[in-house]
């Protein structure tokens, strides 16, 4: 049963003055992690107008909003571990220069395997943020966690000085694993077979030991714990941080997703399901979502992770917001444990139910960051998906981030959100590439082997696996213009998909300077 989730962000505006009336016009980005869709077929004139994209947004009644700041989640901080690198400016600009992250593996001999190429972490270098001495066998899946939340803690201007200032027991962590620590797992089966029971390590492996570390690591004392679902698991955990958030359990949440599972075991097994790429002899052209030619998906590894707060204790501490969280939804395929339904009427409910709770028309999107994950029926039913909700897709723009990436099973969601995010604060959008004969189904821009600049008014992220039971999706709406007499708004959806179970879908806006003046203002502009 493919599952979905979705939701949506607001881009941060920079903006001082605006002045706000009852209606405005609205830009909107969604943001998908479900199954892969197909790319369009752009004409001669299209291509040619690809440099600069028009936003298609229309005026809409303002929306009806949390207007508690206790109760409205912000973004303050992002961190991640990548194959493209391991902050975000350099992840991103990476992505908009075109650059993959796919090579041979070297991590262990796999000359003799089907499958010889993947996405793996490289040049990582966790001094100064992880105890080396304390932790000499922590798996490769817990590091890259602790690293990537560490980071977003320190772009939260949260050093641990300023934490011991702050009520801890209002702070927690939700951040998820497809796998976790599976290489511990793969080495404590060896020593069992070898009978070197002394080499057995398994307290390293289950899913919470990430959450618990950074607990023990930071002293927090809130919500702990780990959610696996698979490609989904970033964007439950960010739906359940923020609903603890809501909830007021929390005031302060690291939310997002980790896997490291560029290992024997894990190459083997998608192997056996038929799942991965082959194409050996040109790894950096084996990753090609909606293309005719492609062939699978390619594995790789890596985290996310974003710190969510309540705009309440943001605004008191003087923090820094680069988005807002609006709210969830959740649908499930109820159809099988690894395929999503070829029509794709389990994601299309999900994005329509984010829409409607972001109070945004299926017309304002103009940006779709999709699951896109290589494979054959992915691909094809997040095509269908998109055409139930979106019935004219002309000025839409999909890009799909693993052609760079890979897939990063638990930490896809959260790497993708971010990209995502990046987009609508920097009105860059990277290319799909590897797109060389698109498949017709799609009529939509897949911005084919280069980035565009694109002034995002509605960016949908969606997610899927054909092989693993989850998948997530995203939508970020944008501004919609730059007068004074605009409010300007960027909502963000994300949509998961699981073979068997339901998946959350949440939204994010990006905030102006002018609306943390006061909380009387912004309870008003809310």
């Amino acid at each position: 049963m493919a599952e979905t989730a979705c939701g949506s962000f607001f881009p941060n505006l920079r903006y001082r003055k605006v002045v706000l009336h009852s209606s405005y016009g609205s830009r909107t980005a969604i943001l998908n992690t479900w199954p892969m869709w197909s790319s369009p077929n752009l004409s001669s004139s299209s291509q040619k107008q690809r440099g600069q994209v028009r936003a298609m947004a229309s005026p809409v009644s303002a929306p009806k909003r949390e207007t508690d700041p206790k109760k409205r989640i912000v973004i303050t901080g992002m961190g991640l571990v990548s194959v493209l690198g391991n902050d975000v400016d350099t992840f991103y600009n990476k992505l908009l220069s075109g650059e993959s992250g796919i090579r041979r593996i070297d991590k262990f001999d796999a000359s003799d395997y089907p499958v010889q190429i993947a996405g793996q972490v490289r040049d990582f270098s966790a001094e100064g943020y992880i105890d080396g001495s304390r932790y000499k066998n922590l798996d490769d899946c817990w590091k890259f966690s602790l690293f990537a939340a560490k980071t977003a803690l320190q772009d939260a201007n949260l050093s641990p000085q300023v934490l011991k200032t702050l009520d801890r027991s209002k702070m927690g962590v939700v951040v998820g694993s497809g796998a976790g620590g599976i290489k511990t797992l793969y080495n404590a089966v060896d020593a069992l077979l070898k009978q070197e029971y002394s080499k057995v390590l398994t307290y390293y492996y289950p899913n919470n030991m990430g959450p618990a570390l950074l607990a023990i690591e930071t002293g927090f004392s809130g919500p702990i714990y780990s959610i696996s679902t698979a490609c989904a698991s970033s964007n439950y955990c960010l739906y359940a941080a923020a609903n603890h958030i809501i909830k007021g359990e929390a005031e302060v949440m690291l939310a997002g997703g980790t896997d490291a599972g560029v290992i024997p075991s894990g190459i083997c097994g998608f192997m056996a399901c038929h799942a991965l790429s082959t194409r050996n002899d040109e790894p950096h052209k084996a990753s090609r979502p909606w293309d005719k030619g492609r062939d699978g998906f390619v594995l790789s590894e890596g985290s996310g992770v974003l710190v969510m707060e309540s705009l309440e204790h943001a605004t008191k501490r003087g923090a820094k917001i680069i988005a807002e969280y609006l709210g969830g939804a959740i649908s499930c395929d109820a159809h099988h444990l690894t395929d999503p339904r070829s029509d794709g009427s389990g994601v299309a409910a999900c994005i329509s139910k984010s829409l409607e709770i972001a109070g945004v028309s299926p017309e304002e999107v103009n940006y779709v960051n999709a699951h896109a994950t290589s494979t054959r029926l992915g691909d094809l039913a997040e095509a269908s998906a998109i055409k139930k909700v979106f019935k004219n897709q002309r000025e839409l723009k999909m890009n799909g981030t693993k052609s760079m990436i890979g897939h990063a099973i638990g930490a896809a969601g959260a790497l993708e959100a971010i990209a995502t995010v990046k987009a609508i604060t920097t009105g860059w959008l990277h290319p799909t590439i590897n797109q060389y004969n698109l498949e017709p189904e799609v009529m939509i821009d897949t911005i084919p082997n280069g980035k565009i600049k694109h002034e995002v008014n509605v960016d949908v992220k969606q997610s899927a696996v054909a092989f693993y039971p989850q998948g997530v999706s995203f939508s970020l709406p944008a501004p919609r213009g730059l007068s004074s007499f605009q409010s300007f708004h960027a909502l963000a959806f994300s949509l998961a998909s699981s073979s068997s179970s339901s998946s959350p879908a949440f939204m994010f806006r990006l905030l102006k300077h002018h609306e943390l003046a006061s909380s009387e203002s912004l309870a008003f502009l809310s």
